[in-house]
């Protein structure tokens, strides 16, 4: 059967895994009464409750006598070790761009891997029925964008079509019938190759791993596509690494391989298939499995550096034990190896005192979701603040610098500009009127300025400006960018908090914790409206007395507390602070317990 092996790119939310959906119920993937998911390849809860694409997955359809593999790609940069490799494996890239938003950061940096690696893709101008919608405009950026980009001649002469994903048609016109998308399949099949490895498919075997998996019942598997030559269950293979030294000798288990959404095994894989191995118990991401006679590895595609890093400790509050079953240094040691097994982009190290692991990654939302799985699968930690990992070169110190593209309504241009250029030490690249009534703006900022201004982007913007960001270079170190300005509200006590206590605390800043809830000494419940740290004591009750008169005794009415998400928390603690992650709670609270131990760290440091 004729193949064909394509990637579907975009920024985040331009609707990748959307469209992949509506290929699959129009390719007769589904039966017409199976029931399906929306979304149905994000599989995992997080993904489902994110609306995020966190892994890349494949997918493989029949049209027209033709097998087409399509991978379905995370559009953050955080997940982007995921998008490179995948792109090494396929022989054409669709690119998705919302004809309202045009190329946005994560559009850049997917279509600029696709074009290192000489793909020639097809534009496809996706949500042209929304009514803000430009398809005019978008394809012109897209294009300059190509060209920006280095793209060649043959790469700039791209074929576009019209398309709107959810409503399942893709049209070569703008005014065209809108029925289905099998415009878009007859033009993958014109347009993209056939895999260049069919006509080594005499060799011997050979085969680049990609992505790494582990099923419950067959162990490691590892997905990647055949290079060269044939390989069945049965067969001895050995993996090499990339520098071509022999990691092991295997027999294979199964020959797995995508029809629709399932795996199923097949007895024989053939040259330009996308196929998964099992049987391994050593190779990883980037080796070469072949034929015991191949003596080179295949060339892989080197990983981007991992920029921030973040330290996964044991929790030692008094509380800790209560909600998690995983809690010992060891057991939170195996799951992240596990972890950086699994996931190139990330890598562990342990540190002088055993009971912390540093875990360095992309970004903070690829951290936040690995500490998310970690606490629903029963683990308690202590994160620390994420650190930017620095460079030295000839003796320069460099830091990470992003490029930052913000989408804000007018009328707060101005508090984001000075926000990212003055305190955050950012330059301003680009302004530009985005559409009505709104502007966009594009800044150079280093990435410690970044971290933890989500939340106040959100907050100076009124919750209507949209913030992304994308890896930009390397540059020297931009000098001291302030934290934090408040300081927070320290329980003084161990024990349950009473509203009466908490009432009364209301004038020194925002709580953080309602009544009735479990504190300890040292626990930060709320922001001291000044920037100095205060200890509190939201426990004293009030005093009776045997004086009544109308109006003392009315009921406390609290203001309802600020209650932060996983990835907030993160970012809003400083230094000296940790957060305390439970299968069932977020709490903040100080490195140091001890009020005592506090001053004499802060003495010493200072």
């Amino acid at each position: 059967m004729d193949l064909r092996n394509i990637a579907i790119i975009a920024h985040v939310d331009h609707g990748k895994t959307t469209l992949v959906d509506q290929l699959l119920k129009q390719s007769g993937a589904f039966r017409e009464n199976q029931s399906v998911a929306e979304r149905a390849m994000d599989s995992n809860d997080l993904e489902r409750e994110r609306g995020i694409t966190i892994l890349a997955k494949c997918t493989s359809v029949e049209w027209d006598g033709h097998r087409l593999n399509i991978v379905d790609t995370p559009g953050h940069a955080d997940f982007g070790g995921e998008v490179e490799r995948i792109l090494s494996m396929v022989d054409g890239v669709v690119l998705l761009v919302d004809a309202a938003e045009g190329p946005m950061p994560q559009t850049k940096f997917v279509t600029a891997k696709a074009l290192a690696l000489g793909l020639r893709p097809i534009v496809v101008l996706n949500k042209v029925d929304k009514p803000e919608a430009e398809p005019d405009r978008a394809l012109n950026e897209v294009f300059d964008l190509f060209a920006s980009l280095g793209a060649n001649d043959e790469q700039l002469d791209f074929p576009h079509m019209y398309a709107s994903g959810r409503a399942g048609w893709a049209d070569m016109e703008l005014d065209g019938p809108r029925k289905d998308l099998h415009a878009l399949f007859d033009l993958v099949l014109e347009h993209v190759p056939a895999p260049k490895q069919l006509a080594k498919a005499d060799g011997p075997f050979s085969m680049l791993a990609t992505t790494l998996s582990a099923d419950p019942f067959i162990g490691r598997i590892l997905t990647g596509r055949v290079e060269s030559g044939a390989v069945k269950p049965g067969d001895t293979v050995k993996a090499l690494s990339r520098t071509g030294e022999l990691l092991e000798s295997f027999r294979v288990s199964k020959v797995l391989a995508f029809r629709g959404l399932s795996q199923q095994p097949i007895d024989s894989a053939e040259a330009g298939d996308i196929v998964t191995l099992a049987g391994m118990s050593k190779a990883t991401v980037a080796d070469t499995l072949c034929a015991p006679q191949v003596t080179e590895a295949l060339p892989a595609q080197p990983i981007d550096p991992p920029t921030i890093s973040v330290s996964f400790g044991i929790n030692d509050s008094p509380l800790a034990g209560r909600e998690g079953k995983k809690v010992q240094s060891r057991v939170i040691r195996e799951r992240l190896m596990r972890e950086a097994e699994l996931n190139v982009a990330i890598q562990v190290t342990d540190t002088p005192g055993g009971e912390a692991f540093e875990v360095a990654g992309r970004g903070e939302l690829q951290m936040g979701v690995l500490i998310e799985n970690m606490r629903r699968e029963g683990f308690e930690l202590s994160i620390s603040r994420p650190q930017v990992l620095m460079r030295e070169e000839n003796g320069q110190k460099l830091e990470p610098i992003e490029e930052v593209t913000v989408d804000v309504d007018d009328e707060f241009s101005g508090v984001v500009i000075e926000k990212l250029t003055g305190t955050r030490r950012g330059d301003l690249v680009e302004m530009r009127p985005g559409g009505t009534g709104k502007t966009r703006i594009i800044a150079h900022v280093p990435s410690r300025g970044l971290i933890g201004y989500q939340g106040e982007f959100l907050t100076d913007t009124r919750g209507t400006g949209v913030l992304n960001r994308v890896f930009h270079d390397w540059a020297p170190y931009k000098g001291a960018i302030p934290g934090r300005r408040a300081g927070v509200l320290i329980s003084m006590e161990d024990g349950v908090s009473v509203a009466y206590a908490l009432f009364n605390l209301e004038d020194r800043g925002k709580l953080f914790i309602g009544a009735q809830e479990q504190v300890y000494q040292g626990m930060i419940i709320g922001e001291h409206s000044r920037d100095n740290d205060l200890e509190v004591n939201p426990l004293k009750g009030k005093k009776l007395t045997n004086v009544r008169a109308s109006g003392t005794d009315e009921a406390v009415r609290l203001t309802t507390p600020v209650r932060m998400s996983l990835e907030e928390a993160i970012a809003y603690i400083d230094d000296d602070e940790l957060v305390e992650v439970t299968p069932n709670s977020i709490r903040l609270r100080k490195r140091y317990l001890d009020p005592h131990e506090r001053k004499r760290q802060a003495r010493s440091a200072g």
